[in-house]
């Protein structure tokens, strides 16, 4: 189908001031998303900033102090209470007053002394097990420290230390800045925010006021008022992902080493499977609420299975096969590649030429589906 530019063109001014003049659509596709990118950029973390700890100190010595001074200093652990009483401790964690026991036997400090060996408890309020497993870590760590400068074995949680020294080092985010690995990911999420929902929502007020009817019977080509709907939109959220970028270098510091147009060539090719899928919703329903509720059910199972939140790998196997499926996994790997580890198009081609065939077929499937339902 050959389209008719001059009429695209038409179309395309029309949508633009249409666009424009609605305020609440203008301020919820540019305040929307960098709302979300500053409160979900700090929110959505397992970093933990500071956890509550409960003392038990059955020592009293120097070497039991130093020890809590040790985790004090690091600004992860904060003392809200302390009792020789393991009991009062549970209760305490019972609560929620505390997330974290520090148990310290009596006999610890002669232990350091005579033997070079000692042992402390670690309890922890295992709820939450990716957080306790995060404060755990912390623990370990100050703890094999204060250790080592002791010239001792401290053996936390019962469990004899390593005699073997470990050095570590992390590549691509030596800092271990969770906000550097998630940031790409929420500029994905709000890239398919305003791809999908916007474009359901969008071509189904058409519906609602009747005017979509009035240019089915019109001479207008189909292929162009579907391509002036989506155009304007693709430009919009192409503009607002740039300047996501912007924010997330210059406010949170994530750093960009790869190639910013690969990112953008990524970013063009998920968003006609965006579009598509906004066209598809479109055809689907009557009303825009119907719209709402349908994106959003899609976008939920799209984020929650694109390893945005958690590893795909940590999914059941069935799982893993349906990611295979979901364009905005593949977008974030492309995202996080690029951005943190400068990877070039030799690495991100296989997912870059999923994202592509992946757009062809929904927005192909989209085109056909509106023209059964404006026939």
């Amino acid at each position: 189908m050959i389209l008719n530019f001059r009429i695209v063109r038409v179309l395309l001014r029309k949508e633009y001031l249409q666009i424009f003049r609605d305020k609440v659509m203008v301020r919820q596709m540019v305040m929307m998303p960098f709302v979300q990118l500053l409160v979900l950029s700090s929110a959505a973390t397992f970093e933990v900033k500071t956890a509550q700890l409960y003392l038990v100190d059955r020592d009293h010595t120097a070497a039991s102090r130093g020890l809590v001074d040790r985790l004090r200093a690091s600004g992860r652990f904060r003392v809200v209470d302390a009792s020789p009483s393991m009991e009062l401790a549970g209760e305490a964690l019972l609560k929620r007053d505390a997330g974290m026991i520090l148990g310290i036997p009596a006999g610890f400090e002669r232990d350091v002394v005579r033997t070079r060996s000692a042992s402390v408890q670690l309890v922890f309020n295992a709820e939450d097990g990716a957080l306790a497993g995060v404060t755990n870590s912390y623990a370990q760590q100050i703890i094999a420290a204060h250790s080592h400068e002791l010239g001792a074995t401290l053996r936390p949680m019962v469990v004899e230390a390593p005699l073997i020294e470990v050095r570590t080092r992390g590549w691509y985010n030596q800092e271990l800045d969770y906000s550097d690995y998630m940031i790409p990911g929420i500029l994905v999420q709000l890239l398919t925010l305003v791809g999908t929902l916007l474009t359901a929502m969008n071509i189904v007020r058409e519906k609602e006021l009747g005017t979509l009817e009035q240019l089915n019977v019109t001479p207008v080509p189909r292929g162009a008022f579907i391509a002036a709907k989506l155009i304007p939109l693709w430009t919009i959220a192409l503009a607002e992902f740039a300047m996501g970028l912007v924010v997330a270098s210059w406010v949170f510091g994530v750093p960009m080493r790869g190639s910013l147009i690969l990112v953008f060539i990524a970013a063009c090719i998920y968003l006609v499977v965006a579009l598509g899928i906004g066209l598809w919703i479109s055809t689907t329903v009557d009303t825009q609420q119907q719209a709402m509720f349908i994106s959003f059910f899609v976008i939920l199972i799209y984020l929650l299975m694109s390893g945005l939140f958690t590893p795909i790998r940590s999914m059941p196997q069935w799982a893993q096969w349906m990611a295979e499926l979901n364009p905005v996994k593949h977008f974030i790997w492309i995202m996080r590649a690029v951005l943190l580890k400068g990877a070039g198009l030799n690495d991100v081609w296989r997912p870059l030429g999923i994202l592509a065939v992946s757009g062809v077929v929904a927005l192909t499937l989209a085109v056909r589906q509106y023209g059964k339902t404006a026939a």
